[in-house]
């Protein structure tokens, strides 16, 4: 039986909207910053990446306010 694999983290903190559908659709500048990270945990993993599968990756992510977060009151 094989070990257990670990899943592949990466956090891309807060993101508007608009990157998020792209990321969503496999496009734009957040999955490069994936592929980037796929790319180093290869490079890190040398020759035993040849025979070994990567895990697929979680990506977690949290949608930025629209507005940049201003303080909104309801009175004015």
């Amino acid at each position: 039986m094989s070990e257990p694999l670990t899943p592949i983290v990466v956090d891309l903190g807060k993101r508007k909207g608009k990157r998020l559908k792209q990321l969503k659709r496999g496009e734009g500048q957040l999955l490069g910053e994936v592929q980037e990270a796929l790319d180093d945990i290869r490079r890190n993993l040398g020759a035993e990446a040849a025979d070994k599968e990567l895990v697929p990756v979680v990506v977690i992510y949290k949608k930025k306010a629209k507005g940049g977060g201003r303080l909104r009151l309801p009175f004015l």
